[in-house]
């Protein structure tokens, strides 16, 4: 019997599959500790970061975007940082595939890969992937910008809330671009944007071990207030001023941009303008949560937990 037991052992070690490829997803609203928990998280690993933030993509866009610092970069490997100009139209779709090919090759030689970032949008088209979305009449999206144009964001803000409250629940309000996009499909189509958004989950030949970071509200709020002051002081304005000949680019339609340029239009004075940043900022952390909450598959932990790395790296127990 000896021999016999012994063969069906080795056949079945010969058969077991090695453990899948993690990418480790680090989440959560704006201000609350992605940047500092990835670092050391890959620096414990041994890894490399993909940044998932769909303004830090852009060089121009610096100090507005809370983008890593030098040191920062230093101490892990990041990509999509910088990897983009604001005048190239880099879509979620386009991020979707450039990831899933920088992956693929970073996995040859990393068993586990950290992807960090709060915008929810580029995580799910990374984890999950979308349905394709249908292709609207550029008359309907001509007709969108003039009504933006004439009649303001806030407009398209109700009509959306109109046409499809469930993604106007979790979109970036201040985004019009995604404002257009999701109202040029409700109008050429007649079924809600949210509609169109994937069911069922794209097979991924890795794992996705899914974390937010939250932290309390008053705590979170306070720490938004506190960055955009330093922000102020490491010279946004001057950068969103060097911007002025591109602001009609989508890139720059943003929460810390957008308010600056109607500041240089004089519809506000700066200080307001400040005040306006940080309460639009507040209102895009909640948003970002609202986001992350309808994704079950996310396991929440707070920022300031002295062990939140350890914590972490149970979750990748096998």
């Amino acid at each position: 019997m000896e021999p016999k037991q012994n063969e069906y052992l080795s056949g079945t070690m010969n058969h077991l599959s090695p453990p899948p490829k993690k990418l480790i997803v680090i989440a959560g609203p704006t201000a609350v500790g992605k940047t500092a928990a990835a670092i050391k998280l890959a620096q414990q690993l041994k890894t490399e970061i993909i940044s998932a933030d769909s303004r830090q993509f852009y060089r121009e866009m610096s100090i507005g975007t809370a983008k890593p610092d030098a040191v920062e970069l230093a101490q892990a490997k990041h990509h999509f940082i910088d990897s983009h100009s604001i005048k190239e139209n880099f879509t979620v779709g386009d991020f979707e595939k450039e990831a899933l090919q920088l992956l693929d090759e970073l996995f040859k030689t990393h068993d586990q890969l950290i992807m960090v970032g709060g915008s929810g949008l580029f995580i799910q088209a990374v984890t999950q992937g979308f349905d394709n979305l249908p292709t609207a009449d550029p008359e309907i999206r001509e007709q969108l910008n003039q009504e933006l144009a004439e009649k303001g964001i806030e407009y398209l803000q109700q009509k959306l809330k109109g046409a499809d409250p469930d993604y106007y629940s979790q979109v970036d309000l201040s985004n019009p671009q995604r404002l257009i996009r999701a109202l040029e499909v409700f109008e050429a189509t007649g079924k809600p944007f949210s509609s169109y958004r994937k069911a069922t989950v794209n097979t991924r030949p890795f794992e996705s071990i899914k974390i937010v970071l939250d932290l309390p509200r008053e705590e979170l709020y306070d720490r938004i207030n506190r960055r955009v002051d330093i922000m102020v002081k490491q010279g946004l304005v001057e950068e969103v001023r060097s911007l002025l000949p591109y602001r009609h680019l989508n890139a720059l339609n943003t929460v810390g941009y957008s308010e600056l340029f109607d500041c240089f239009d004089g519809k506000t004075d700066l200080p307001t303008a400040i005040d306006l940043i940080k309460q639009n900022t507040r209102r895009f952390a909640k948003r970002q949560l609202t986001w992350f909450r309808k994704d079950k598959g996310m396991k929440w932990l707070m920022a300031n937990d002295p062990h939140l790395i350890d914590e972490i790296t149970k979750q990748l127990s096998y």
